[in-house]
């Protein structure tokens, strides 16, 4: 895993991107990719990202400009496709939600027929299963490994 810094130089004026508390609170780092901040979810009941475009007040897809919105789909595919090779899933659930963090954050999730909350999304399910000492910080390491090595 590269390091993580919640604040990274984002335009000519010096503003920076800084990750919402809550994201922070939520997640672990994984990785920075060329866009977005890849972070693994605190909930180990599912291998879930999640990608943040380091982008200062991003709040809507569609508000960026078309290279990141590219980048963006691109980002996300990465994702998926790692956590596809990691834990091979019978389908992945991405969303942009946006409704308790207005940051601009896209959910990365695998989903298997006999996780906990099938065939219902995750969020809002209250499904969760705590990561067990030093298996997370494993899990960001082979999805920051399988995001540097793309099959």
């Amino acid at each position: 895993m590269t390091s993580q810094s919640n604040n990274v130089p984002n335009d000519q004026n010096g503003t920076s991107f800084a990750l919402h508390p809550r994201l922070a609170a939520d997640t672990l780092f994984v990785a920075d990719l060329a866009l977005c901040r890849v972070l693994l979810m605190h909930n180990a009941a599912f291998p879930w990202l999640i990608l943040v475009p380091r982008r200062v007040a991003a709040t809507e897809i569609h508000h960026l400009p078309a290279a990141d919105r590219f980048r963006l789909m691109e980002e996300m595919a990465l994702a998926a496709q790692a956590l596809e090779r990691l834990a091979a899933p019978d389908k992945m659930n991405v969303g942009a939600l946006g409704n308790v963090v207005p940051q601009l954050h896209v959910h990365v999730v695998a989903r298997r027929r006999d996780d906990p909350a099938w065939p219902g999304p995750v969020w809002g399910s209250g499904v969760h299963r705590d990561y067990g000492a030093g298996e997370a910080e494993a899990f960001a390491m082979r999805i920051s490994e399988a995001l540097a090595a793309p099959a």
